[in-house]
C-alpha cells in the first residue's frame, strides 16, 4: 500500500467521537475566532462605563488624589441651574427635530417609492448628506448662517426682507441647528420608510383603490398603519440622537450665544475637560444614561400593550 493509499484510507476512516464532543470543540473553535474582537469589543464599553461610575462617586479633577464623596455628586444635580437649562435646551432641541425627521423621512420615503425617472440618483443623493461629517456640516452651517456674511442673509437682502441673527440670536440659534441636523438626519429615516414601504404588499392598495377609497385615504388607513413597528423605531432612535447632540454644537456655536445651545452632551464635555470635574461630569453622564434608558423602555412597552410594535 503506497503513502498515498494510505492518506486516502484514513480520511476515509469516520469520526466515531461522541456528537456532543464534536460540537464541544466546534464551539471552541468558534470561539477562538471571536474571542479577540468580543476582549477589544468588551475593553472598549465595559470597562470605561465601570470606571466612569467609580469616578462618579469621587471628587476627582483630573491631576490630585481622588477623593470618595458617596452619591454627592448626584445630589448635586438637582440643584445645578446650569444643567437644568441645559437639560430645557436639549428638550426644545428634541422637540424640534424628532417630530420633523419623522415627518420629512416619511414624505420623502413616499415620494421616492415610486417608479420615476432618474430615482436611483435621487434616492442616492438624499443619503448623502448622511455620511457627511459633523465637521463639515458645521461648517456649512457657519457659511449659511452667518449674519454678516451668510448666504441664507444675502438671499433675504436681495428679496428684500429684513436679515436674521440666526446663529447668533439666542432665539434662533437652536432652531438652526435643528434644520441643519435635519439635513443629515433625514436621509436615515428616509432609508428606514423606503425599506418599509417596499415591503408593503401592493395588493393591500389595490384593494383599498377597488373599494373606492383614493389615494390619500388608501395611504392613512392601509399604508400608514403597516409603517406604525417602523414609526416607533425611528422615533426611538432620533429621539436618543437628538439627547445626545454635540458634534453639530462644538463645530458652531460652543453653547452659544449666552449658553442659548448648550446641550447636556455639551455641558457634562464642559464640566469634564473645561472645569476638570470629572466625577461630575460622570453622574451626569449616568444621568443622561438613565434618562435615555427609561425613555426607551417606557416608549418600547407602551408599544407592545398598544399593539404597535417596533421591538
Amino acid at each position: 500500500m503506497t503513502a498515498t493509499t494510505a492518506v486516502r484510507t484514513r480520511r476515509a476512516v469516520p469520526d466515531r467521537r461522541p456528537a456532543s464532543a464534536r460540537r464541544g470543540r466546534d464551539g471552541l473553535t468558534g470561539w477562538g475566532f471571536v474571542a479577540p474582537a468580543t476582549l477589544i469589543v468588551l475593553g472598549l464599553s465595559i470597562f470605561p462605563a465601570v470606571w466612569a461610575f467609580l469616578l462618579s462617586l469621587q471628587d476627582w479633577n483630573g491631576f490630585s488624589t481622588p477623593e470618595s464623596v458617596g452619591f454627592d455628586n448626584y445630589r448635586d444635580m438637582a440643584t445645578d441651574a446650569d444643567l437644568a437649562a441645559a437639560a430645557g435646551h436639549t428638550l426644545l432641541y428634541t422637540a424640534l427635530f424628532v417630530p420633523a425627521s419623522v415627518l420629512l423621512g416619511l414624505g420623502l420615503a413616499v415620494a421616492l417609492n415610486r417608479r420615476i425617472v432618474l430615482v436611483g440618483l435621487y434616492r442616492t443623493l438624499i443619503f448623502l448628506p448622511f455620511v457627511v461629517s459633523a465637521a463639515a456640516t458645521g461648517i456649512l452651517t457657519t457659511y449659511l448662517f452667518n449674519p454678516q456674511f451668510g448666504l441664507v442673509n444675502n438671499v433675504l437682502r436681495v428679496v428684500g426682507l429684513p436679515q436674521q441673527g440666526w446663529l447668533e440670536d439666542p432665539h434662533q440659534a437652536m432652531v438652526v441647528l435643528a434644520i441643519m441636523s435635519l439635513w443629515g438626519q433625514a436621509a436615515f429615516t428616509t432609508v428606514i420608510y423606503l425599506a418599509a414601504l417596499q415591503d408593503i404588499p401592493a395588493e393591500l392598495e389595490e384593494a383599498a383603490r377597488v373599494d373606492g377609497a383614493n389615494r390619500w385615504q388608501s395611504f392613512w388607513h392601509v399604508t400608514f398603519p403597516q409603517l406604525a413597528p417602523v414609526t416607533v423605531f425611528v422615533a426611538i432612535w432620533q429621539t436618543i440622537q437628538a439627547i445626545q447632540l454635540f458634534d453639530l454644537v462644538y463645530t458652531t456655536t460652543r453653547g452659544g450665544p449666552l449658553k442659548a445651545t448648550e446641550t447636556i452632551v455639551y455641558y457634562l464635555w464642559t464640566s469634564a475637560f473645561k472645569d476638570l470635574e470629572f466625577g461630575y461630569a460622570s453622574a451626569v453622564a449616568y444621568g443622561l444614561f438613565a434618562v435615555t434608558l427609561a425613555i426607551t423602555i417606557g416608549v418600547t412597552i407602551y408599544s407592545r400593550r398598544s399593539t404597535v410594535g417596533g421591538f
